[in-house]
């Protein structure tokens, strides 16, 4: 069996990744972190989250260890990640993070990282996403800048960070193959009097409320049609079993800097 870590375990998504993992047979609940202060910690994961039999305490730092060397699996804030950072490397843990809003300083330090333990990174660990990223980057090489590119996306009203990882990245991967910088390309949502729209420019409109677990969808529009390539999420259960997929991945792995990509072989 596979020990595992969960940071950020009684979040959304956290929960669904300690309750499909206590379910399958590949993977051991070792332990739980949450922020200092959460009214959980201290208790067993059974008894904050209501999963059986699952006896691993729920703790605001990550464990001594002895012999196991678990994977740990991020889910939390940047600030709590970088910190888990560091006892991953000195522990020569393997590490899957989920964490969005991650600065660029931030994600050169986990590429450094990566020369140490074997990492994934993934601004979304669902495999429909990542095929979605698959197929934006292909769409974008045959349609080329003869059609404008915009991305929509909806996520509940919960939700602190806009746009999206997910969005973010698909901005990127549009921007790559279109030989641009995405910080300059991209234009958040417009207002007013915007003159013509700049044939370079990626459009990016962030919509939140209510319970949406998050969807995505690229348009590529041009004079006569346009193509809408989307992912609609039903259930966090697929960040969940993505980042479990990913864990097997980084498991007994020699070092490196990894994405969902990496993981899935489509790259």
């Amino acid at each position: 069996m596979i020990p595992i870590i969960i940071s950020g375990a009684c979040g959304r998504t956290g929960r669904a990744i300690v309750t499909c993992g206590a379910e399958s047979k590949d993977f051991e609940i070792f332990g739980a972190l949450e922020a200092p202060g959460h009214p959980d910690i201290g208790k067993t994961v059974s008894n904050a989250l209501g999963i059986p039999g699952c006896d691993a305490l729920i703790m605001d730092n990550p464990p001594d260890l002895k012999e196991k060397k678990p994977v740990l699996v991020e889910f939390s804030n940047p600030e709590a990640t970088m910190d888990h950072l560091d006892w991953a490397v000195r522990n020569a843990c393997p590490l899957v993070i989920g964490t969005t809003a991650l600065g660029k300083d931030q994600i050169q330090q986990l590429k450094i990282a990566g020369q140490k333990i074997p990492l994934v990174l993934g601004s979304n660990m669902s495999v429909g996403v990542n095929l979605l990223f698959k197929l934006v980057e292909e769409t974008t090489k045959i349609l080329g800048t003869d059609y404008d590119a915009e991305i929509v996306e909806i996520h509940h009203r919960y939700k602190k960070d806009a746009p999206s990882g997910t969005a973010v990245t698909l901005s990127e991967k549009i921007a790559v193959v279109r030989g641009q910088n995405s910080q300059d390309a991209v234009i958040f949502g417009r207002k007013g009097i915007t003159d013509q729209r700049n044939p370079k420019e990626i459009g990016m409109h962030s919509l939140r409320g209510g319970d949406v677990v998050g969807e995505h969808t690229v348009v590529f529009a041009t004079m006569g049609e346009r193509v809408e390539l989307t992912h609609r999420c039903h259930s966090r259960n697929t960040f969940a079993l993505g980042a479990l997929r990913a864990a097997r991945f980084v498991f007994n792995r020699e070092p490196g800097f990894f994405d969902m990509q990496d993981v899935l072989g489509i790259k």
